[in-house]
């Protein structure tokens, strides 16, 4: 049977770290703790599960924390997981089935990450990473900030699902990072570039992210997924800085580097839909119900987009241009999807009366 090391940083965590290692105890053959300097009771709740508990003087480097905490791992492979996540009981399972049968070639396995998910533990936004890696291939983390384990070998995927369940509110600490960071001098990467841009879009700083997300595309180094989501989120910008004509060009740009994808698409119906340009509208969500998801990307998925959303919009359209039949049938399908869905809901109560149901 494989064997485990979970490895994880931690400070600050007394609030989410128990559900997250009750979640993998039975799994992990080790468990190593590196502490950036809590305050609180964290260490006390990891001492309840482990008596690897280490300590690393933080020095605005995820990296360099993440690879010391790899650096004390001694199982066979290494687990590593943030303190707000955890596995759901399904997922622990197939985890256990893993370890009893992954095959001795594997160098990394890939796991999706919810980062969002509905009342009923569906995701509503994932993204997929490398999540189980081979000690023996002495992988490292790069990047003082949103920080990546640059693997290679034999990579296979799995549907094992991490759950991310933050507790604490969004604060300007990556912000802070890489601010430091350029008055230092420090030239950044592509890489750099594009989350630098997400960290000053999240903290309203729209007109100074659009600017670095022009600095990211125009390098033309960066990877395509990340191209995509820089277009979208310029979008975002745009609409925020009450800039709505360079809106839907941002979002055609990304069509520069890809096939539409169904994101994209039901944005820019929003934008038309929003325009009371309802034939427009329902060319881009139709042609989002059309699309062929890309398999096994490791960019980041709004499955609402991709599975409900455009046809419930559809509904929306067709009731708005009196074809209430069209309309029907988009809610049923979005239905489908979402059984649950109170606005889904409520829209089959309103056609059960139009047609007598």
């Amino acid at each position: 049977m494989t064997t485990i090391s979970l490895c994880m940083i931690v400070k600050n965590e007394e609030d989410v770290l128990a559900r997250c290692l009750d979640s993998v105890k039975e799994i992990a053959d080790e468990i190593v703790i590196v502490d950036t300097g809590s305050t609180d009771h964290t260490k006390e709740i990891a001492g309840r599960f482990t008596g690897k508990i280490d300590d690393f003087q933080w020095i605005d480097d995820f990296s360099a924390a993440r690879n010391y905490a790899f650096s004390l791992a001694t199982q066979e492979f290494i687990l590593w997981l943030d303190a707000d996540d955890f596995f759901a009981e399904r997922d622990r399972q197939l985890l256990l089935d893993l370890k009893k049968t992954l095959d001795p070639t594997v160098d990394s396995v890939t796991m999706p990450y919810y980062l969002v998910v509905d009342q009923a533990g569906n995701p509503v936004y994932s993204i997929r990473r490398n999540r189980l890696v081979r000690r023996s291939c002495g992988f490292r983390w790069i990047g003082a900030v949103h920080e990546y384990l640059e693997v290679g070998g034999t990579i296979i995927n799995s549907e094992i699902a991490v759950r991310h369940k933050k507790e604490k509110g969004s604060s300007d600490r990556n912000l802070r990072i890489y601010r430091r960071l350029l008055d230092a001098g420090k030239e950044f990467s592509p890489r750099d570039l594009y989350y630098y841009a997400n960290e000053l879009e999240d903290n309203a700083y729209f007109g100074e992210a659009v600017l670095y997300y022009e600095k990211f595309l125009d390098c033309k180094q960066g990877w395509l997924e990340d191209n995509i989501a820089a277009c979208q989120k310029m979008a975002e910008c745009y609409e925020q800085l009450n800039q709505s004509d360079k809106k839907l060009p941002a979002l055609f740009r990304t069509m520069s580097y890809d096939l539409p994808r169904a994101e994209t698409c039901c944005r820019i119906g929003a934008f038309f839909f929003n325009s009371n340009q309802l034939d427009r509208a329902v060319f881009w969500y139709e042609l989002a119900t059309n699309l062929k998801q890309p398999s096994e990307t490791l960019g980041a998925v709004d499955h609402a987009a991709w599975s409900w959303l455009p046809h419930l919009q559809l509904c929306v359209c067709y009731d708005r241009l009196g074809n209430l039949e069209k309309a029907r049938r988009h809610n049923d399908i979005a239905l489908s999807h979402n059984p649950t869905h109170p606005s889904m809901l409520f829209n089959k109560s309103y056609f059960d009366q139009k047609f007598n149901r």
